[in-house]
């Protein structure tokens, strides 16, 4: 087994990076999704905060959600511990005290990136080069993924970057289809919402989907038939059902698994046996909340027999690990 402190570095190094490569997108898609909606349809910049978790840190920092402050807080803002800037400078940190284990083109990818991002700021935050910042950052991180899974040994360590991969892919899943798909979908009577085609097309590619969804679902895009392919295909690498495979697949590669396989069968069951065709939009945020709940619990159980302490984990917890937490306290209690 390996040491408990490089176990937990080269998790969170993949947390940080996979972290990283989804903020840009969804900010990336969210600002296309404005231009094409109109004024009275269009979002704004409130869902994709909320999707990260940061609602109450953005309000304590800023006075005005408007489309600046957003993206500030989201990319550069070193107050926020998930902003891409921070998430990417913690990916460098904890794979500077483990270079050994990697190939070494990981770590200069890695720390290339680093400082194209730091010395690129203003980019991020204009909106005439922000498409090329941002692109660049998700190009970069999927470079960095391909080069550890195409030359580095698949050894016990390996199986650490997968499972911390596949669990912040898995929960930014939930966020994204909680928030966006959430306000899609209609409350109980009501009907649905114009430009809904465009709106769920947008959810499709803030999971980097859309193009495999038009190959392997032969239908239009409308709201059941992209819930059910982000839910339940197999074969897609941004879908819960293949997260969690990946996850099981990893976890079943180390020791002391048995408390996370339970928790993680907890969640392949939810997902299979859900019936997503009549969801409406309560159902889907309880039904998504449940799954985040499940996913922080797994995470917690990682740390408690793999990791050595939470220390150089992200500086706070998801609104969805905040809640497994108190769950499982409550239980405890009772």
């Amino acid at each position: 087994m390996i040491l408990s402190r490089l176990a937990e570095t080269i998790y969170w190094m993949a947390r940080y990076i996979e972290r990283a490569e989804n903020t840009a997108r969804i900010i990336m898609v969210n600002a296309n999704l404005l231009m094409d909606l109109p004024k009275g349809i269009a979002p704004g910049w409130d869902p994709i905060i909320t999707i990260t978790g940061s609602t109450e840190l953005f309000n304590e920092h800023y006075s005005e959600l408007i489309e600046r402050n957003a993206v500030k807080f989201l990319v550069v803002d070193k107050l926020n511990p998930g902003s891409i800037v921070n998430s990417l400078a913690n990916a460098r940190e904890n794979l500077r005290t483990t270079r050994a284990i990697v190939p070494a083109g990981v770590w200069e990818s890695l720390n290339d990136l680093y400082h194209y991002t730091e010395k690129n700021k203003t980019k991020g935050l204009s909106r005439k080069s922000r498409y090329e910042y941002l692109t660049y950052i998700i190009r970069s991180c999927q470079l960095i993924t391909g080069n550890i899974s195409s030359s580095m040994s698949h050894d016990q360590t390996y199986k650490f970057v997968r499972l911390g991969r596949y669990l912040e892919r898995a929960d930014m899943i939930t966020r994204v289809l909680e928030v966006r798909a959430g306000n899609l979908l209609p409350k109980v009577g009501e009907g649905l919402q114009p430009f809904e085609d465009i709106q769920w097309k947008s959810i499709l590619e803030s999971l980097a989907a859309y193009q495999m969804y038009r190959r392997h679902v032969h239908v239009r895009v409308k709201g059941s038939a992209v819930l059910g392919y982000l839910l339940l295909d197999k074969e897609f690498p941004r879908s819960i059902t293949y997260c969690i495979t990946d996850i099981e697949i990893s976890l079943r590669a180390l020791p002391n698994n048995e408390a996370s396989l339970r928790t993680l069968g907890r969640v392949q069951r939810m997902v299979d046996q859900t019936d997503i065709r009549d969801i409406d939009q309560q159902e889907l945020n309880e039904y998504m909340n449940e799954l985040q709940i499940l996913l922080g619990r797994v995470h917690k159980q990682l740390a408690m027999v793999y990791f050595q302490s939470e220390q150089h984990k992200k500086p706070c917890p998801t609104e969805a690990e905040s809640v497994a937490i108190k769950t499982e306290e409550e239980e405890d209690a009772a």
